[in-house]
């Protein structure tokens, strides 16, 4: 079973609380040896990014468009993208490349889909390729798509990632029903799902075998995961997500665990009442950071590029409620603190680090931006 979280953590959650309600979370002064450049402005909300092996970048808008930016220059929306129910959180959200896509040319992608009976939407996943021109999708595959729908509109998730093995990870959040959705695996939502490449179920995944279960979840017991990377060395899945007011995680996901949403959590209602039974329970993953009160996480990575020596081997959270960024800093695999970094960087949405050893961070309202070295 995981280890609670080291006395000092605690120590510093209660304490990290200013008089504007912000973490009071160490500043960084390795910031000041980088800039940023905007790269892409003509993007609202660039909830998800990544890069074509020419270096071309895909981009998804939340409202429910897909775009390639390449020399400069943002396309028109891709056509043959899957409807989108944009609402509220909902919309077109991550998107990623198969590991050998080279080979295959598959894209995966995660959308608030209405497809079904009940009105609203939930989280799908599906894949597709690209055509001849680079103008649009074909051969596209719902790989996954979760039930029921609701007319919510918060807490899709989602992020998609590849491990070293090739299994593709996405997370659905709880759909705005804590209550029911979570700890149920008979149920969609707030887990984290496992699929092999082509949308069929693992053998091994950990609840194949129990009646009524989804036999995609790989783990239960969460929020909202709106952060999901593969560790650069170890080949482990991470995550975090949203947690009420205080209590986001980041948490290190583990085949079959129950990351304890919303039976125990170190959040508390918007109103300011309890909820969770407590904060550390037998049986219920603790997380391996979190803060209170909350950042309002979205997207992360792993820094792992030559140009920022500083940063290497550390995690990177984007902050949507104080515009920042968080450099979690690690060591052997264990988060120990944490720095703040670009201050009014702009609510971040998205976090990479691309083929190019750069870091980019979508915000919203201001475009994707691009960290570099400064007088390059």
């Amino acid at each position: 079973m995981k280890k609670i979280l080291p006395l000092f953590t605690l120590m510093f959650s209660f304490l990290a609380i200013s008089c504007a309600g912000q973490p009071d979370i160490e500043r960084s002064d390795t910031d000041e040896n980088y800039t940023t450049e905007t790269v892409v402005s003509e993007v609202s909300v660039p909830w998800g990014m990544t890069w074509l092996p020419n270096g071309d970048m895909l981009i998804t808008e939340r409202s429910g468009t897909l775009h390639i930016f390449s020399d400069g220059d943002l396309s028109e929306p891709l056509s043959g993208v899957p409807e989108v129910w944009s609402n509220g959180q909902g919309g077109m959200l991550d998107v990623a490349l198969h590991p050998d896509y080279e080979e295959n040319g598959w894209i995966y992608l995660t959308y608030s889909s209405p497809q079904g009976n009940e009105r609203g939407a939930n989280t799908a996943l599906m894949r597709a390729r690209l055509n001849d021109d680079h103008t649009g999708l074909t051969n596209q595959e719902v790989l996954y798509k979760a039930v029921p729908n609701t007319r919510r509109g918060q807490h899709f998730g989602s992020r998609i990632a590849f491990d070293d093995e090739g299994y593709v990870y996405f997370s659905i959040g709880d759909r705005g029903n804590r209550d029911v959705n979570p700890q149920d695996i008979t149920r969609d939502g707030g887990k984290i799902y496992r699929l092999n490449p082509d949308g069929t179920i693992p053998a091994d995944n950990p609840f194949v075998n129990e009646s009524g279960a989804k036999k995609a979840i790989y783990s239960y017991g969460h929020r909202n995961p709106q952060g999901m990377a593969t560790h650069p060395e170890t080949g482990e899945i991470w995550t975090h997500e949203h947690g009420p007011r205080g209590g986001d995680e980041v948490n290190l996901i583990k085949k079959g665990e129950n990351y304890g949403w919303p039976i125990i959590s170190y959040g508390i209602n918007y109103s300011g009442t309890e909820f969770a039974e407590d904060t550390a329970r037998a049986g219920m993953m603790q997380p391996e950071w979190y803060w209170d009160p909350s950042i309002a996480p979205s997207g992360m990575a792993f820094a792992t590029s030559d140009t920022y020596p500083e940063w290497q081997g550390h995690l990177l959270v984007g902050s949507l409620k104080f515009n920042y960024l968080v450099l979690c800093l690690m060591e052997d695999n264990t988060i120990t603190g944490e720095e703040v970094l670009f201050e009014g960087i702009g609510r971040v949405r998205s976090v990479e680090q691309g083929p190019d050893g750069y870091i980019y961070v979508g915000t919203e309202g201001n475009g994707i931006v691009r960290i570099v070295p400064k007088g390059t």
